[in-house]
């Protein structure tokens, strides 16, 4: 199984192509657009590991949660190349990809979702080496954004790191800390082939990002209202 990964839901973007169990993968340069750095990152990785695109049995990206640009740019450009290339694409979610790096058997995910919010959700290993959400993707302030009850859970992400009031509530709650993470491309690919070899993936015209949140700014009087500037 031959699988291209795209992940851009953060300013950590990668790619990754798996291939029967073994990774290739490339970070996008640092304070470069994506839009500008991926394609030819992913073109790179194709010739070096001496295959086509036709080789491909799908193409996955990272759907979200995570910047608005950064999810359209990975979305957009996994259409592009499964339309052509006559592909399935397998969109896998950021969240679910930190939980499955930690290897956790409890997993809280919470991600940076900037304007003082945080997206989360948590997971529990399903016992065959996948990871099942427990209830719902939300977006929330750190105050507030809920945090499962019980013991052996483990905190991964960057959300913690960004906002001292979580990680104190995390610390509150005996939710062990696994330091700052982001989604990658290679965790993405681990999860869409496990996807696809379950019967999973779609048509590339019915791809779309999963934003959680419907604003991408605030409002000049709500960001007044909470002491900003105009």
């Amino acid at each position: 199984m031959l699988i291209l990964a795209l992940e851009t839901s953060t300013e950590h973007g990668s790619c990754a192509l798996w291939h029967d169990g073994s990774m290739r993968e490339r970070a996008c340069p640092a304070g470069q657009p994506h839009s500008e750095t991926l394609l030819p990152l992913v073109r790179a990785l194709i010739d070096e590991a001496g295959v086509g695109f036709d080789r491909l049995d799908g193409i996955a990206f990272g759907v979200g949660p995570g910047a608005f640009t950064g999810l359209r740019i990975a979305c957009g450009i996994a259409q592009g190349l499964a339309v052509a290339a006559g592909k399935p694409v397998l969109p896998v979610c950021g969240l679910e990809a930190l939980a499955a790096g930690s290897g956790a058997p409890r997993a809280v995910a919470l991600l940076d979702a900037r304007m003082n919010e945080v997206y989360g959700a948590t997971y529990m290993a399903d016992g065959s080496g996948g990871y099942r959400l427990e209830g719902q993707i939300v977006v929330a302030p750190p105050a507030t954004i809920p945090l499962p009850s019980g013991g052996g859970w483990v905190a991964v992400g960057n959300g913690p790191a960004a906002y001292a009031a979580l990680a104190g509530r995390l610390s509150e709650a005996g939710i062990a800390l696994a330091g700052p993470a982001w989604p990658t491309a290679g965790l993405v690919a681990g999860l869409a082939a496990r996807a696809l070899a379950a019967g999973g993936g779609i048509d590339p015209a019915l791809a779309a990002p999963l934003y959680v949140r419907d604003k991408v700014a605030k409002t000049v009087a709500e960001r007044l209202a909470e002491g900003g500037r105009a």
